[in-house]
């Protein structure tokens, strides 16, 4: 007997508990959880698929409709095979996607694809965020180097400033101004995971650091394969570290622009930006034996900053 088809759409959720920052806290309405997980479930699955992490012709393939057979020949190299099954993944993801805006039978295939229908009739949500979400993991399949701090960002846009719009978009709260500190705050996160996975960004075989800064510090690839950084590898993290705080300081001001409930989780987010860079700091910005994370403590002391500062 085949297992239910749920066990893919509990393990992407599961792993909201895991994040640097509170994806949907309890002190929000309900409804506004329910939404902010619909859109946590696709942004999940869209990065899974993306780095890898879901087997080719695995319970998610077949339920985006990707159960046949690989070809199995050996005219491909293993990491070419590769890239093209997270392609077609993620092809089927955005055809799915289309579903969800669709009134046409039959309805979206994947259960955190039905999940996001919901919340995108409720909220008026374009389907842009989410196409931008796929293309930056579509990105990640042709591009492993960024050259400059520039092209960085622009993958950001991609990668990472979707998501704070989405969140605006479900609580009702967009405006051009919170827009554009949403954004600083989004690619100061990214900033932030990309520094605290360095190691595990180049077992994937991509360095997300921008090349021109590792040459101005003296970085090369190899240095980032040691087990510990050197000096010149933690100089170079500490000033993209700077980089980050700098996003989030000029995003902040968002929190105070908002109120109730809404103003405590923008507050998280900025605060768990801010307490992982803390963390990156008391590990004195060796980030390659592993990602140094904030206790919940430090989390805690961070919101109330944020609180205090931007409220």
């Amino acid at each position: 007997m085949s297992p239910e088809p749920v066990a893919p759409e509990r393990a992407v959720l599961d792993k909201a508990a895991h994040e640097n920052f509170p994806v949907a806290p309890f002190f929000l309405p309900r409804a506004w959880r329910a939404d902010l997980m619909a859109v946590y479930g696709f942004a999940r699955l869209v990065d899974d698929i993306g780095d890898g992490d879901l087997a080719p012709g695995g319970a998610d393939a077949v339920l985006l409709g990707l159960d046949r057979a690989r070809d199995g020949g050996t005219s491909r190299s293993s990491a070419a095979e590769s890239g093209e099954d997270r392609l077609a993944l993620l092809d089927a993801l955005e055809a799915d996607l289309r579903r969800v805006y669709s009134d046409r039978a039959p309805g979206p295939r994947h259960p955190l694809m039905r999940r996001l229908g919901p919340t995108v009739r409720r909220c008026g949500l374009s389907p842009e965020p989410f196409e931008r979400l796929i293309e930056a993991n579509r990105q990640d399949q042709r591009v492993t180097r960024y050259e400059s701090y520039a092209d960085l960002q622009d993958y950001c846009e991609l990668s990472a400033n979707p998501v704070g719009r989405l969140v605006l978009g479900i609580t009702g709260t967009t405006t051009p101004e919170r827009v554009r500190r949403s954004d600083a705050i989004c690619t100061a996160l990214q900033i932030v995971e990309h520094i605290q996975d360095v190691a595990e960004d180049l077992r994937r075989d991509r360095i997300y650091l921008p090349a021109e800064d590792m040459k101005r510090f003296g970085v090369a690839e190899s240095d980032l394969a040691a087990p510990t950084g050197g000096a010149q590898a933690r100089a170079l993290v500490a000033f993209e570290a700077e980089r980050a705080r700098d996003l989030l300081n000029e995003g902040a001001p968002l929190v105070g622009s908002v109120h109730g409930r809404l103003k405590l989780l923008l507050a998280g987010f900025v605060a768990g930006g801010r307490a992982a860079l803390q963390a990156v700091a008391a590990a004195d910005h060796d980030v390659l034996p592993g990602p140094p994370k904030p206790s919940k403590l430090s989390l805690l002391r961070a919101v109330g900053a944020t609180l205090r500062r931007e409220g």
